[in-house]
């Protein structure tokens, strides 16, 4: 039998201790979740609708098939900054017409929907995940343009936004812009470069010049209609390809575009009768430890995520930091890499590294639960060639073709994150939980390591060493590095693709993996150079 047995003690005082953590830790993520849900703020959002206009989610919710879900992606980008929480956009994967779709949204309640760096970066990882997964695009378009005091950092970058667009469409795979209001300047070439163009009569504007800009630049007296209007881009131009009388008649004809799309889904389909966890998935959180320092098994998650709690443990003795097995998530095969007690040493590389082998021999994804704290370091390691056992997995890891998903369940530190899959690696999809730390290593070892660091300096110099200045040092460091790695920090600068609920963890993956297999399954047959 493969089924997994759980150890956990519901009623113990670790369990208790744990889930009342986790709980606090959801508490905070629900309310910034709540704070870009709420945009611009109530009086943003009532002016929003005196003018007869929708708000960006109820776009969405109308846009999407009835009860079907929506896996919202970067809903934290911008969090700590001056910029408003969500970057003034919405993006998502999400069902449409039965076809899995990358949702793009603007949201005009804050300022206008103008585009910050926030916004930039959100936006072109919507359209990445388009790109590498194989989803058809919808574009729900109404924005004042680029935040203009931010101009600097908009500018260059932002033409990767007409380079996505253009390569998906070449790639043949669809793009569509529904537009409800503006769309100027450098947002007019949106709907331009999408495949398939809507345009809400009376609404949307779509020029690279409004009128102040033609008058001053040419003496041209025009109105908004007449420059750009719908009407006029869909009898003169051609610009539109549909004339919405309205924005519910914008979403209707966006729904029947993607219909008639005759979408195929080219990866393998997922076993058609799906058994749910033995173990249920709400216990998850006591199974994270509330002090990151102490390592949990990664197996009793396992047994509340993947089908029937069936693993088939791959290596079960040897490299024990590092739990690898086959399983099945909501009917896709899956290989899956845990750390458990969080340091990876040559074996557990070496086993890492065959594994991922074996996975791309049979075309099966890989999901890589991180809880690490990196390599192993010390002469005996180094001696035993942990290095370019290390690069064995990274290597592997790299050249890998077969889908990648990763969770960051509690710690992902210095080159533990390359090997496990982390952003640099291009991982289809990528979320944390909300405890969860990213850093080149924990705030106690990197302050400890500059406080070492002076000590040696400071003999070199033959001079004293100012205990209290260290002690102050090491103090404001610790408070930098935990800020940095917090895991609302990391999801802000769109390290991540989203801070999840760690109950929600299998219904997360499933979807990711429904989504991947838009695309082609399989895995790469020949490798680098495995330095042996």
């Amino acid at each position: 039998m493969t089924v997994l047995r759980s150890a956990l003690d519901l009623t113990s005082e670790t369990y208790t201790s744990n889930r009342a953590h986790q709980l606090e830790l959801l508490t905070a993520l629900t309310e910034q979740l709540a704070v870009a849900a709420a945009g611009g703020g109530e009086s943003a959002l009532r002016r929003h609708r005196e003018r007869g206009k929708l708000p960006v989610r109820e776009r969405i919710a109308l846009l999407l098939d009835p009860d079907s879900p929506f896996l919202e992606l970067s809903t934290l980008a911008a969090w700590g900054t001056s910029f408003t929480v969500g970057a003034s956009t919405v993006t998502g994967i999400g069902v449409v017409s039965g076809v899995e779709c990358v949702v793009v949204g603007h949201d005009p309640t804050v300022r206008g929907g103008a585009m910050n760096p926030y916004s930039l970066r959100k936006i072109l990882r919507a359209l990445e995940i388009a790109r590498i997964n194989r989803l058809p695009v919808v574009n729900l378009v109404e924005s004042a343009g680029a935040d203009l005091p931010t101009q600097a950092d908009l500018f260059v970058p932002g033409g990767r936004i007409f380079h996505e667009l253009t390569e998906l469409s070449a790639l043949a795979i669809p793009t569509v812009a529904l537009v409800f209001g503006n769309s100027t300047a450098g947002g007019a070439y949106v709907p331009a470069m999408c495949d398939y163009a809507v345009l809400v009569d009376r609404q949307a504007k779509v020029f690279l010049g409004g009128p102040p800009l033609v008058r001053m630049a040419t003496g041209e007296e025009s109105d908004d209609e007449s420059l750009g209007g719908a009407e006029m881009h869909s009898r003169i131009s051609g610009l539109s390809d549909h004339l919405a009388a309205d924005e519910l008649d914008a979403i209707r004809l966006g729904r029947q575009i993607v219909a008639r799309l005759g979408w195929r889904k080219q990866g393998p389909p997922p076993a058609p009768h799906v058994r749910d966890p033995r173990y249920d998935p709400d216990e998850i959180l006591g199974i994270v430890s509330a002090d990151p320092k102490i390592p949990f098994d990664p197996r009793e998650v396992i047994a509340r995520t993947v089908d029937d709690s069936d693993f088939d443990e791959y290596k079960p003795l040897y490299g024990t930091s590092l739990v690898t097995g086959w399983a099945t998530l909501h009917g896709y095969p899956v290989g899956i890499l845990a750390n458990h007690r969080g340091v990876l040493f040559s074996e557990e590389a070496k086993k890492a590294t065959e594994f991922i082998l074996l996975a791309n021999a049979s075309d099966v994804p890989l999901v890589f639960l991180q809880n690490t704290t990196g390599y192993m370091v010390g002469r005996r390691y180094e001696e035993g060639g942990i290095v370019k056992d290390g690069a064995k997995m990274i290597n592997a890891v790299t050249n890998s073709t077969v889908p990648h998903l990763t969770v960051n369940m509690a710690s992902s530190f210095g080159a533990g994150n390359y090997g496990m899959a982390g952003r640099a690696f291009d991982p289809r999809l990528l979320f944390s939980w909300p405890g969860a730390r990213l850093a080149v290593m924990g705030a106690t070892q990197l302050a400890g390591v500059l406080s070492l660091v002076g000590r040696a300096s400071a003999a070199a110099q033959g001079r004293p060493f100012d205990e209290e200045a260290d002690a102050d040092r090491t103090r404001a460091i610790e408070a930098q590095i935990d800020g940095e790695s917090h895991a609302f920090a990391v999801s802000s600068r769109l390290y991540d693709d989203g801070v999840v609920d760690p109950r929600d963890t299998r219904t997360v993956l499933g979807m990711a993996l429904s989504a991947a297999h838009s695309g082609p399954v399989s895995g790469r047959r020949g490798f680098g150079v495995f330095r042996m």
